[in-house]
């Protein structure tokens, strides 16, 4: 490979690295051409690019982003799975490395925190985004139909005084008036 084409593939590298909320860090050990090919459509339909790299152009390109710190990762046959949906993502990579023998999840990183194997797994159990934003919505909204039924009650007891029968509101105010 030309100098010119290792500097276009570490700025490539750089700009996925800057784009991606997680990095999924991997040991592809003697895949075949369409085990590759069927990794990246299926990583390519959870919304992350998933590319072989090689180590010392991956490092170079870590430089100056939030993954910077992942660095020692990069040891052996490795590849990079990048994107911005953290969780569909490391879904997708477990699913792969539990049917395949030949992908192996090293570790990653979210944003600045460093994950190891068994932190993109329990990023993979995680409900998708839109589960976790409609359960957040019923916790915020169960308080205020609360309060609204706190509010409505002396009005309805109110409305059913005021529908009573006379005699019914007749023994309540001589109840009350004995009270006094």
């Amino acid at each position: 490979m030309k100098r010119s084409q290792k500097e276009d593939k570490v700025a490539a590298m750089q700009e996925a690295f800057q784009d991606a909320e997680l990095m999924i860090i991997t040991h592809n050990n003697g895949m075949t051409v369409e085990q590759s090919l069927d990794l990246r459509r299926q990583m390519r339909a959870a919304g992350a690019r998933f590319q072989v790299t090689k180590n010392r152009l991956a490092r170079i390109a870590l430089k100056g982003t939030a993954f910077e710190h992942l660095d020692g990762m990069f040891t052996g046959p490795t590849a990079v799975a990048t994107a911005k949906d953290p969780v569909p993502a490391a879904k997708a990579a477990l699913d792969y490395a539990k049917k395949s023998d030949k992908l192996t999840i090293v570790g990653g990183g979210l944003g600045g925190t460093t994950l190891d194997a068994a932190g993109i797994e329990a990023l993979a159990k995680l409900p998708p985004i839109e589960e976790l934003r409609s359960k957040l919505l019923g916790v915020l909204q169960a308080p205020a139909s609360r309060l609204v039924g706190v509010m409505e009650a002396p009005a309805g007891q109110m409305a059913r005084l005021v529908n009573a029968p006379t005699s019914k509101l007749v023994g309540v105010f001589k109840a009350y008036a004995a009270k006094q």
